[in-house]
């Protein structure tokens, strides 16, 4: 057995009091309100990068969808629909030269989500990211760019998800 010293032990029995004083306790993630079964992905773009990455995410969380129109009308089905993501670039900073040295790079997803027996609730946010630019490595900035959006994308599918047990008023 492994003998602690005193102080150790007082260090760590302080910790766990005031941890469990502020009232912290370990949750499961709950990815999707109670009562809810699947949820139903369209959207006016079928095969976006962002439709995809949603539905990747789905799968990571275990949550069951369908991206045809369910045959019955389940009540517990919440139906998201994704519409065209928007990319913005703002000018950050340049050389001396005058061309752009650096971006910030917004990504804004919209998306409406309906619960059953809800109206549908539209969801608007931004995720940012800043892009160093290099005019003489064109190629090389080309793929840093496509991974720095696939990256904004994954980031923007998990926030999607998570924010959904905020979005059902039967919650509130």
């Amino acid at each position: 057995m492994i003998k602690l010293p005193v102080r150790a032990l007082i260090i760590v029995a302080l910790v766990l009091v005031g941890v469990s004083a502020c009232g912290f306790k370990l949750r499961e993630a709950q990815a999707l309100p109670n009562g809810i079964e699947q949820i139903f992905l369209t959207g006016v773009e079928q095969n976006s990068p962002l439709r995809r990455e949603v539905r990747k995410y789905l799968k990571v969380y275990q949550i069951p969808y369908v991206t045809q129109t369910p045959q019955t009308k389940q009540e517990q089905t919440v139906a998201i629909y994704l519409m065209p993501e928007t990319l913005d670039r703002r000018l950050l900073s340049l050389f001396p030269t005058g061309q752009v040295a650096e971006y910030e790079l917004v990504l804004t997803i919209r998306f409406q989500v309906a619960f059953a027996g809800q109206e549908a609730r539209f969801v608007e946010f931004d995720v940012t990211r800043e892009y160093q630019d290099d005019p003489d490595a064109i190629l090389a900035k080309s793929r840093e760019l496509d991974l720095v959006l696939s990256e904004l994308r994954q980031l923007a599918a998990d926030r999607m998800i998570r924010m959904l047990p905020s979005l059902d008023s039967r919650a509130l």
